[in-house]
Order: structure tokens, then C-alpha cells, then sequence
């Protein structure tokens, strides 16, 4: 039974085939930097992609359909008491806010999402209706609001120079792409308060 990594790099025979594995593994090993390098702060960057909102209502249908109030599916106590230096903001977070949510990966499909925004406060675990106006909490709002993924793709105008002779690989450096909305919440109403969050709630 042999030690050697069954990952080692295969050996080759020719001059010519060892220098294009070479060049693979360099290629591979600045991608997997690249990667590695990349940033929470750099991919919040990225733009948001545009897209229309799924629910368009009157005021009519929203003022018909406006008596749901979400209450918690199931409530995780946690160990530690509550720290009181967010007590403020905590009673802020929990005011009831009025939002409609969107499924944007399973149109129509009702949002299962779990909350815990302070230290000490509850794990909960909601099911919150979609494309219909609900009353629930504003940090579930918030917490729906934040559900997306970055895109990632290779930049091929910013090609990465070969190892000799000048040449030139045509696989870039990844760049994020775009921002994906996963899940989102809209104030029902549009209009401006100082009693709302950054989110718009």
C-alpha cells in the first residue's frame, strides 16, 4: 500500500505535456485564490438585479385582504437571558409592520424562515403567506428581506498572462456578478415615516 496522494499532480512523459500541466495547475491555483480573497463587503457590492414585483394589488384588494397577523409556527427558547443593552432596539424590531412577502424561487410556494436577530431573544420559526398582504414583526420583514446569493462569473476581458513566452490564458479572475433577490418583503404602504428601519419597514 503506498502514501501518495491519490490528488498528486499525474506524471507525464514529455517536456511539452508537463509545461501545459503546469500552466493548469498554475491557472487553478490563481482561481483558487481568487476565490478565497473574495469578501462579504466585496460581493455586497454587486448590483442588485432588477426585477418587477410579483404582486400588484388596489388599494381595494389590499384594504379586503389585509386581516392576516403571523404569529410564530414554533418558539426555540434560548439558554441566555436577554441582553438588556438592545432592549430599545429590540422593541423597535418587534413592532407589527404591514408587508407583503415574495417567493422569487418558488412562485406562489409560502416562506419557511427562522428569526433570531438579539441575543437572548427566542429562535422562531414562521410560515409566512406570499404575494398577500400580512402583518408580522419587523425583524421578520427585514430577515426576508435579506435572503439572496451572489452570482459569480469569470471576467473575460482581464485575461491572467501564462507562464512563458507571452502567452496568454482567456480564463479571467472571477468577479461577482450580480446580486439575486432569493426571497423578498414590500411595505405595504409606500409612504415614507420616520418610524421605519433602512429597510423601508
Amino acid at each position: 500500500m503506498t502514501d501518495k496522494n491519490v490528488f498528486s499532480k499525474p506524471e507525464v512523459s514529455s517536456p511539452a505535456a508537463q509545461k501545459e500541466l503546469d500552466k493548469v495547475e498554475k491557472q487553478f491555483n490563481e482561481f483558487n485564490e481568487t476565490v478565497q480573497a473574495m469578501t462579504h463587503d466585496r460581493m455586497s457590492q454587486a448590483p442588485k438585479q432588477e426585477v418587477e414585483p410579483q404582486t400588484k394589488l388596489s388599494s381595494k384588494e389590499i384594504e379586503k385582504n389585509n386581516e392576516i397577523y403571523l404569529k410564530p409556527k414554533r418558539t426555540i427558547a434560548d439558554v441566555k437571558p436577554f441582553d438588556e443593552k438592545y432592549r430599545a432596539e429590540y422593541n423597535f424590531q418587534k413592532e407589527y409592520v404591514n408587508f407583503i412577502a415574495e417567493n422569487r424561487e418558488i412562485i406562489g410556494e409560502t416562506i419557511e424562515i427562522w428569526t433570531k436577530k438579539f441575543p437572548g431573544q427566542p429562535a422562531e420559526e414562521w410560515n409566512v403567506p406570499v404575494n398577500r398582504p400580512v402583518w408580522g414583526p419587523r425583524y421578520l420583514a427585514e430577515r426576508i428581506k435579506e435572503c439572496n446569493y451572489h452570482r459569480l462569473s469569470m471576467d473575460e476581458s482581464k485575461p491572467i498572462p501564462g507562464q512563458a513566452g507571452g502567452n496568454f490564458s482567456f480564463t479571467g479572475p472571477i468577479v461577482v456578478d450580480s446580486t439575486i433577490q432569493r426571497l423578498d418583503a414590500h411595505p405595504v404602504s409606500q409612504k415614507k415615516s420616520v418610524f421605519m428601519g433602512a429597510s423601508g419597514f
